[in-house]
């Protein structure tokens, strides 16, 4: 009986030994399942994530070139670069300027305004310059202090100068915006392309270039951390 009793005791041990290990068998293939489940689902998550990055840094290359092109050319052709204080000598209405303006589809009709020249002493030197609002006015009309959006009622717009004229005399020490090789006559009242809106511009793109790869630097790192955690799991199995 005691032969048999030790000769059963192996057998039963050996089986217990076989069940524990089916077990761990079957629990290391569930967590062995969920890993491969959640790389499963992290896998496309991040692949969106780098192209949304990609997406956002060629958005903002293509923002570049078109500021590039307009707003930093037009920046960087701009010759009225000395910010000065002008005193206003002269401001009179010379004569009356054509101007044309949408009436419907293919129409067009001529009006009328008055054009308003404007001299002024820059910065008390002894020179003098004809006074322009801005880059476009200056490039639309160069003898005439501002160009107004052309309308029906010229009636208006002559009101407009007057206004503008009786505001210059009034107002006789404005600042002004000149050139400082003196090769240009005109001198600006205001910028329209200056360093504040040049920085503007190069702004926005430079936050969407600066997220799109923050946002691959972040996937990368998080699929290196991810790695390193494996290897580490590895070596210590």
């Amino acid at each position: 009986m005691l032969l048999v009793a030790r000769a059963r005791h192996p057998s039963t041990s050996g089986g217990g030994g076989g069940e524990r290990r089916s077990i761990y068998k079957k629990f290391r293939e569930v967590d062995l399942l969920d890993k491969k489940k959640t790389v499963t689902a992290l896998k496309p998550g991040e692949d969106r994530a780098i192209l949304l990055g990609l997406g956002m840094i060629l958005s903002s290359v293509m923002m570049y070139f078109v500021l590039g092109i307009t707003t930093l050319r037009s920046y960087a052709d701009s010759v009225w670069t000395e910010e000065g204080l002008c005193v206003v000598l002269n401001s009179t209405v010379t004569a009356d300027m054509n101007c044309s303006y949408n009436c419907g589809s293919d129409c067009w009709r001529v009006s009328k305004y008055p054009c308003l020249q404007v001299y002024v002493s820059v910065n008390g030197t002894g020179r003098v310059g004809r006074l322009s609002h801005n880059e476009e006015t200056q490039d639309a009309s160069s003898d005439c202090f501002y160009a107004p959006r052309c309308q029906k009622d010229s009636a208006a717009m002559h009101a407009m100068i007057a206004n503008i004229s009786e505001r210059l005399k009034v107002n006789t020490r404005v600042p002004c915006y000149y050139e400082p090789g003196e090769r240009r006559e005109t001198v600006l009242l205001t910028r329209l392309y200056d360093h504040a809106v040049a920085f503007q511009s190069l702004l926005w793109p430079s936050c969407v270039l600066a997220g799109g790869a923050l946002i691959i630097v972040m996937v990368k790192l998080t699929q290196y951390l991810s790695r390193l955690c494996e290897e580490i799991g590895k070596i210590k199995r």
